[in-house]
């Protein structure tokens, strides 16, 4: 029987490289030697290095534009959502929205990615409408006893 030292901490491997039970590895927000030697180079050179790339992009260098540009306006991850949903106060109106949100995509109002990020918070706002109605029922028969 193997001795998996479960619970254990080693700094040993296994045979194909990976960490061995109860060795986790790197701690967590360690950085590689590579880059903590590039970030020890670069120590002071943020304003040089960014005048640099800010001149260098004025000149016309379209890498270095592209650079700037980023990091002033970077590209949106999302974007606001607007269709008609309806008031949600029961598990039943979650349906309703559910209904709503399948109707603004096949009418071209939101994309599928944008309608299942929406129906995803749906659910959340359902599933705490569910457990709060499971809390209140759970008190009023604690009361009557």
């Amino acid at each position: 029987m193997k001795n998996r030292n479960y619970g254990q901490k080693t700094d040993k491997r296994n045979p194909n490289g990976t960490f061995a039970p109860g060795n986790p590895g790197r701690p967590r927000g360690a950085r590689h030697k590579a880059t903590q030697a590039i970030e020890a180079m670069l120590e002071g050179q943020q304003e040089a290095l960014t005048q640099a790339a800010i001149d260098k992009a004025l000149e016309g260098d379209v890498t270095a534009l592209r650079l700037c540009l980023d990091r002033i306006a970077p590209a949106r991850k999302d974007a606001p959502v607007s269709f008609a949903l309806p008031e949600i106060e029961t598990a039943e109106d979650a349906a309703k929205a559910a209904r709503a949100i399948l109707r603004a995509i096949a009418e071209g109002e939101v994309t599928p990615v944008e309608a299942a990020t929406v129906m995803a918070v749906v659910e959340q706002f359902r599933r705490t409408l569910e457990t709060t109605e499971i809390e209140r029922r759970i008190m009023a028969l604690e009361a009557s006893k």
